[in-house]
């Protein structure tokens, strides 16, 4: 199934604008509110092969998408396009967060990063070899988890004091105990094979949750999940690991040492949501090599390796080993009491 948004006033292609939160349409500029867009202006169509094959009810183009694919646009007459088959059931996102940056915003902050880059080579630092840039919905899975903990460990306290001609060392032992509840709310991982799980986990944060509608997806690319919440609750699990270590560190305090005894760590998840949030990806042409690129499509913050140029690296530590011999040179020198 195929779903196209339609123009009331025209009949032109509608997609989601980021600036407006609205439907817009490409023709006449309309703008209508997502939740009181009319069915009526909805069309659909179906293909035999639901698996590969759709066909673009602007203009009759046959469309060959992945099998993972969710959104995409015609790549004949540019309309958005929602394969609306492949968001029903347990494939239907709870939450979403929408674009708020337009691709035109994305450029220029992606220009923008790329010229601070001090070590980049100069031709990188232009920006201009942008083979394309992407807005694409990434699935995600949100957990809210629930830890309860229980510690036991063994502390000291250590004093000195002086009496007369002797100094005395004073050690208090301490047996501690701390049982500890722990809740952590919308954890996010990501659940598509093909992006890289250290790049999206760089985007965050993301807030803004909003109820998943169809609209959103318009005039995007989309990808449903290629691993369920069951499959990621043992990252999930991981990427809390840091935080729950660092929250009992904090109920024992005052003692000169602490020597934990056993940590008993039960984690279980309350809830887990499909979301899917917003990214675009850059890919980027420089010296025979490509280079990808993310960019939070609600905050605009940019995550990537940029070619390194190593004459400015050279010339960075030319810099820096000069600056040193200078200074030592100077010590020396009002070491000495000379001139030189």
């Amino acid at each position: 199934m195929v779903i196209h948004y339609k123009c009331p006033s025209c009949g032109g292609d509608m997609v989601f604008d980021s600036q407006s939160g609205k439907l817009s349409c490409h023709s006449c500029g309309r703008k209508d509110n997502i939740e009181n867009f009319s069915e009526e202006f909805i069309t659909t169509t179906f293909s035999e092969d639901e698996a590969k094959e759709y066909h673009c009810k602007n203009c009759g183009a046959i469309l060959m998408t992945d099998a993972d694919t969710t959104a995409t646009t015609c790549s004949f007459c540019g309309a958005g396009i929602v394969l609306g088959d492949r968001l029903s059931g347990t494939m239907t996102p709870a939450k979403i967060i929408p674009f708020t940056i337009s691709k035109e915003e994305a450029m220029k902050a992606f220009t923008s990063w790329c010229k601070n880059g001090r070590l980049t080579p100069k031709g990188f630092m232009t920006a201009d070899r942008v083979k394309n840039i992407t807005g694409m919905y990434v699935p995600f899975w949100l957990y809210d988890l629930n830890s309860k903990v229980k510690v036991n460990a063994h502390c000291t306290k250590v004093s000195k004091y002086t009496r007369g001609d002797y100094i005395y060392t004073e050690t208090q032992h301490y047996d501690v105990y701390r049982d500890i509840n722990i809740d952590y709310i919308k954890v996010p991982v990501d659940a598509s094979q093909k992006m890289n799980d250290e790049i999206m986990d760089k985007l965050e944060p993301y807030n803004n949750l909003k109820d998943f509608k169809t609209p959103y997806l318009a005039g995007y690319i989309a990808e449903k999940y290629n691993f369920d919440d069951k499959d990621l609750l043992p990252r999930a699990k991981s990427k809390i690991g840091k935080y729950i270590e660092s929250y009992i560190s904090s109920t024992i305090t005052g003692y000169s040492s602490v020597d934990y005894r056993s940590k008993q760590i039960d984690t279980r998840p309350r809830q887990a949501y499909y979301t899917l949030l917003p990214v675009w990806m850059v890919c980027y042409d420089y010296n025979k090599s490509e280079h990808t690129f993310a960019m939070n499509g609600q905050t605009g913050k940019v995550v990537g390796k940029p070619p390194i140029s190593f004459e400015k690296v050279a010339m960075w530590f030319g810099g820096i080993a000069g600056a040193t011999f200078i200074i030592l040179k100077l010590i020396s020198v009002i070491m000495g009491g000379g001139l030189w």
